[in-house]
């Protein structure tokens, strides 16, 4: 599996830390930086990570930064990216099980002393639950689709026209 990390200087340290723990595991990993403490803007390494997930050029992404909130919003505006901040073993958990998650956001000021290798290994290693929760994901990919390629005004009228019924 190909896994590409990115962080900014808030989680540069974690992020050499766990290529180190990834590789030592066997799993192909790409650095996106960056490489030093020197203040960075975390969209920068988010874009070039996510990119390489929505573009099949990487299986997984990985992305650090102070809380993983901003790397996940930046992320998740790239087709085909599910992207989530997760800061402990439930949601690490539950993000692959019933979201298919794809990219792991890590906070890298509040983790604290719980391993972070432990975490990506568990998200790694969490596989997706499909059932109920790919029907949901077929329509996450359908409004993803819907808002890319249309106007606002499109996308307006589109919306009261969905189908609010369970399935």
């Amino acid at each position: 599996m190909q896994i590409c990390i990115g962080s900014d200087h808030r989680g540069v340290h974690i992020k050499s830390r766990l290529i180190q723990a990834l590789q030592a595991k066997s799993f192909e990993v790409i650095d996106e930086g960056t490489h030093g403490d020197a203040s960075v803007d975390y969209p920068d390494f988010a874009e070039a990570v996510a990119r390489r997930v929505s573009e099949g050029k990487a299986d997984r992404g990985i992305l650090i930064c102070g809380t993983g909130i901003g790397m996940a919003i930046t992320a998740n505006k790239f087709s085909g990216v599910r992207a989530a901040a997760c800061y402990d073993e439930v949601m690490v958990e539950m993000s692959r099980r019933h979201n298919n998650v794809n990219i792991l956001c890590l906070p890298g000021d509040l983790i604290g002393e719980r391993s972070i290798d432990e975490l990506v290994l568990m998200w790694l290693q969490t596989e997706f639950d499909g059932g109920r929760h790919a029907d949901r994901i077929e329509k996450i990919e359908r409004i993803e689709k819907r808002h890319a390629s249309a106007s606002p005004t499109e996308v307006e009228n589109s919306a009261a026209t969905v189908d609010h019924s369970a399935p």
